[in-house]
């Protein structure tokens, strides 16, 4: 597979020249052996990349009080903050404010 130099969009056999799926951007296959390069898949140019900013949560929830604005639904994860023999500390994240805080046992 070789990609466009302009771009980086892929470039894909048309006639005796591969052409860039993206810009205008073509390469003569005349002088190099034509049957190397074939489409085995089609692209559906419909086919989007959705792009989802960082406000993204991939972190488990729980019922916790915010201490800054009090709603009761938290994310949370662990840290081992102290020495491997302690307790790890426990992170939250208020769902509402985005407030951090922490607990220890």
């Amino acid at each position: 597979m070789e990609f466009c130099p302009k771009c980086g969009g892929m470039l894909l056999p048309n006639g005796d020249k591969i052409k860039c799926s993206s810009c205008d951007f073509k390469k003569d296959l005349s002088s190099e052996k034509s049957n190397e390069y074939a489409v085995s898949e089609k692209i559906k140019a419909k086919d989007n990349i959705i792009m989802k900013g960082e406000d993204v949560e991939t972190l488990p929830t729980t019922k916790a009080s915010c201490p800054k604005c009090g709603n009761t639904k938290a994310s949370w994860w662990l840290l081992q903050t102290r020495s491997a023999d302690e307790a790890p500390t426990r992170f939250f994240k208020c769902t509402e404010c985005k407030h951090t805080w922490r607990e220890y046992d």
